[in-house]
């Protein structure tokens, strides 16, 4: 078994490599092919649906463990990690092969033109505020979320609680904001 140390680096080497592939396909440093399947068209609407489902098992996992169901409350946990982790590969599959997306850019053309800002200018700054703490949270959340289920599946109680203090409500507000960007999204997709 893996002392606590080694979990930690493990956690950590994690986060990093999955913060790395989420910047390097969002900055487009590899080239998508130029055939982009049917399916990925689908992903932004799946990542919102994934997302939404993993928010609802989170506040039935909330009240579950709050009856002290901890079986119910594992398997709603496991049923919702498993989901955020399904969100992840939709979500990088759809960063490699689809267009950014810009919010008010009305005409597909990858750029926010003057008119267009005027139309979005009393949104944009909502949906920036949104976007920005979504992806920070995100990325903050990611390792506290694989070591409340280290502590938890290992039977460590006090330290699952102290993490998941912090986790719960920071996983929460991912899942909740993740399918609040797609709503404001949804308009500009050129697809």
């Amino acid at each position: 078994m893996l002392s606590e140390k080694n979990i930690k680096l493990v956690v950590s080497t994690l986060t990093v490599v999955v913060l790395l592939v989420v910047v390097i396909l969002n900055r487009k440093v590899l080239s998508p092919p130029s055939e982009i399947p049917y399916f990925i068209y689908y992903l932004p609407l799946t990542n919102a649906l994934l997302n939404g489902t993993s928010f609802v098992l989170l506040l039935l996992s909330f009240g579950a463990i709050k009856n002290k169901n901890i079986q119910l409350h594992k398997k709603l946990n496991l049923a919702a990690f498993t989901l955020s982790a399904l969100f992840l590969i939709s979500y990088v599959t759809a960063h490699f092969f689809l267009p950014e997306t810009i919010y008010g850019d009305a005409n597909h053309n990858g750029i926010l033109e003057a008119n267009e800002l005027t139309q979005v200018a009393s949104t944009r700054t909502l949906y920036l505020f949104i976007l920005i703490s979504h992806i920070l949270l995100a990325a903050i959340t990611f390792p506290l979320i694989l070591l409340a289920f280290y502590y938890g599946l290992s039977n460590k109680i006090t330290q699952h609680k102290k993490i998941v203090k912090w986790a719960y409500p920071l996983w929460l507000y991912v899942c909740f904001t993740g399918p609040i960007i797609y709503v404001f999204l949804r308009p500009y997709y050129g697809f």
